[in-house]
């Protein structure tokens, strides 16, 4: 298994996906990567993103032996085993669209175990699964998942933008860290190019046409932006830069006001 250019989490990956084809036997479809691994932009920082599919709702039993599998996982003695994040979708359920938002089983970056959240459940995920989705085992993804509508995936992005916007300009403390900062310019940068575009980007990308199309007053603020990446567990527990955190906080307001430009033309 060659899904990455690193072999140590080639390995990880590998052992992750035959201990989940183990724990689910005949009710596994298949297992893939998605996000930066999938669309491009990914680097040693990133974590690893993948989408298990299964023929339907997992059993209790089946969800008893995937928490086992996963801890065993996470205790492989490689750091990549430790930056996993992760659904299980029930085949129907990845379709379509519609049944974006249900709450899946779901591991956290950095956690052990499964819990049920609506993390993955979404359009943009749908998008890139079909779209760049890279194959552990099982089917082309693009098999799995109806085509997404460049208009749908456009308003999935116009409302994470408004809605995360309101959560961090309402409660800036939540996301006053060294991690969060640079995470919600570079996150910022990479939903407006994708807006525009219609397709999904890479954070890089996303910074790069920040550079091209936006003020150049922000373009410092971008740059530092990478130094936020390396060891999160350790960024997000660190204070923030007070000027760089008050310029993210109006980088904001400033990409909500880009963003309802865009919806007018």
């Amino acid at each position: 298994m060659y899904a990455t250019p690193y072999d140590e989490l080639n390995s990880v990956l590998q052992e992750l996906t035959e201990r989940v084809e183990s724990a689910l036997g005949e009710a596994l479809v298949g297992v893939y990567l998605q996000g930066s691994f999938a669309v491009g932009g990914f680097d040693e920082h990133s974590d690893c993103d993948f989408i298990a599919v299964t023929e339907r709702e997992l059993t209790a039993g089946e969800v008893a032996a995937l928490q086992e599998v996963h801890a065993k996982v996470y205790d492989i003695e490689c750091e990549w085993a430790k930056h996993l994040e992760g659904s299980y979708f029930p085949r129907d359920v990845l379709r379509s669209c519609d049944r974006a938002g249900a709450r899946l089983w779901y591991l956290d970056h950095g956690a052990r175990s499964l819990i049920r959240d609506a993390h993955c459940n979404t359009v943009v995920v749908r998008w890139v699964l079909r779209e760049r989705g890279v194959a552990l085992i099982g089917p082309d993804p693009a098999t799995l998942v109806d085509p997404v509508p460049r208009e749908i995936l456009r308003q999935d992005i116009s409302d994470t933008m408004r809605g995360w916007g309101a959560e961090i300009l309402e409660d800036p403390d939540r996301f006053r860290n060294r991690f969060y900062q640079g995470f919600i310019v570079l996150s910022y940068c990479r939903m407006l190019r994708d807006r525009q575009d219609g397709t999904i980007g890479s954070k890089r990308d996303g910074a790069e046409w920040a550079k091209s199309n936006l003020d150049e007053r922000w373009y410092d603020l971008i740059d530092r932006t990478w130094e936020c990446r390396p060891d999160p567990a350790w960024q997000v527990r660190q204070p923030p830069d007070k000027s760089d955190f008050a310029r993210t906080l109006e980088f904001v307001r400033y990409s909500l006001a880009i963003l309802a430009e865009m919806e007018t033309l």
